[in-house]
């Protein structure tokens, strides 16, 4: 692939700078605003990584750790699994911004997002092997903080691949494939744990997938090196005071933080209690496969809206009236659950959330790259974004813990979840820059 700066022709498929009239690229290739589609294969590759670490991050949070906490204390479940939660959601807070942040400035033959997806699948099977030796509640906070580090240096590096690489007219079809990565994730991440019930097994299972499903990612990524005289120079105080995005400044960018921040908070809080909803509630006699079930009918219905959704806002070119819409439906789903606490109930509370669901993931995540403030800090950027995802992981344990221990039980979780998705449906509309 030719990197030359001026009248170079690049590859198809391959990245490409806006050019001025004389055909020279305006800055450098790994900084230029793609304008050359990408092949399915590199989507694909993508997808599989996402695929991968999500797959890790459902089955441990949703059974691996629940099963854990249960474990070491089972009178006080709820606070254990809370604790290790919260922690481990506060490292990925500060993670996810900060791995995007050196990748943007990464100078490697490889390009700047390689390296720091095999650090980061590095970190995350470490984590996976101190949580499968674990003797108490000390060292599985320590393993889980080191999943979540290793799982969100992936995260920042793979969702900065995407406005690195894809231009603006497919990302709503990327959206899509990489919401049915995450999703599938969830699904293959129920089948491991039905899979493997031991948690030893179950650990080291999740060591070998993160690493399997990261490889094709590895081996055709074509990222862009960014040369040693291109990268931008700053202090280590502009470094760290670059996390602080004024919403004033960009306040699409600050109106998309919080929509997205409320959504996955309601979605976090739906989800976070799921196997002692299905255990506590709704009595189901095996929850562990309920959950699965449940997940099943999740993922299914997310892999059809959000294979609709994605190319149908890259048709029309307007992206605000799907993220509304679609988070009206996820504040539905949290309704159902609150007042029809039944399996039943429950698996269409799931299906009603993946129709939402996908068609957010998808589109919302192709909003989100168009309101990024600079080229040079993409990687960051998508990291301070991240954060919208991060951080309800860390506030979901606090608030229903005492919601649904002393507040009005799973009834008020539920819709307190409901409450979340639809504002976070209402902020989406002052957003200017995207239609």
């Amino acid at each position: 692939m030719s990197t030359s700066r001026s009248g170079s022709i690049p590859e198809a498929g391959d990245p490409a700078g806006v050019r001025d009239p004389h055909g020279r690229l305006d800055g450098p290739l790994a900084l230029a605003e793609p304008v050359e589609g990408v092949r399915p294969r590199w989507v694909l590759s993508v997808t599989l990584a996402t695929l991968g670490v999500n797959a890790v991050l459902f089955a441990c949070i949703k059974i691996y750790l629940a099963l854990q906490a249960q474990q070491f204390d089972a009178g006080q479940k709820e606070a254990v699994l809370a604790l290790v939660t919260g922690v481990g959601a506060a490292v990925s807070l500060v993670a996810n911004p900060v791995f995007g942040a050196v990748s943007d400035r990464t100078v490697s033959r490889f390009g700047r997002r390689v390296p720091w997806v095999v650090i980061g699948a590095g970190i995350a099977v470490v984590g996976l092997l101190v949580l499968a030796v674990s003797p108490g509640i000390g060292v599985m906070v320590v393993g889980w903080s080191l999943v979540q580090a290793g799982c969100n240096a992936m995260t920042a590096a793979l969702t900065a691949a995407v406005p690195d690489r894809v231009p603006r007219r497919q990302r709503g079809r990327v959206g899509g494939w990489i919401a049915l990565g995450t999703t599938t994730g969830i699904l293959l991440g129920m089948v491991i744990a039905n899979v493997a019930r031991d948690l030893l097994p179950g650990y080291l299972l999740c060591a070998a997938v993160i690493v399997v499903l990261a490889v094709p990612y590895l081996r055709g990524s074509r990222d862009v090196p960014l040369q040693r005289h291109e990268r931008p120079e700053a202090s280590t105080r502009e470094l760290l005071t670059g996390f602080w995005i004024s919403p004033r400044r960009h306040p699409d960018f600050g109106w998309a933080w919080i929509t997205r921040f409320l959504v996955f908070l309601g979605n976090s809080m739906f989800t976070l209690y799921l196997l002692y909803f299905l255990q506590d509630a709704v009595h189901h006699p095996d929850p562990t496969f309920g959950v699965l079930v449940l997940t099943g009918c999740y993922v299914a219905a997310v892999l059809v809206t959000a294979v609709i959704a994605g190319p149908a806002s890259d048709r029309i070119g307007r992206r605000k009236p799907f993220v509304i819409g679609a988070s009206l439906v996820i504040a539905a789903a949290s309704l159902i659950a609150a007042f029809v606490p039944t399996f039943s109930g429950a698996l269409v509370a799931a299906i009603v959330l993946g129709i939402g669901f996908g068609a957010y993931l998808a589109v919302d995540f192709a909003l989100l790259t168009e309101v990024l403030p600079a080229a040079a800090n993409r990687g960051r950027d998508m990291g301070v974004i991240n954060i919208a995802a991060s951080l309800p992981q860390v506030l979901a344990p606090v608030i229903a813990w005492p919601l649904v221990t002393s507040g009005g039980g799973f009834v008020a979780l539920f819709c307190c979840a409901a409450l979340a998705g639809l504002l976070g449906g209402v902020f989406v509309a002052p957003i200017r820059s995207v239609r």
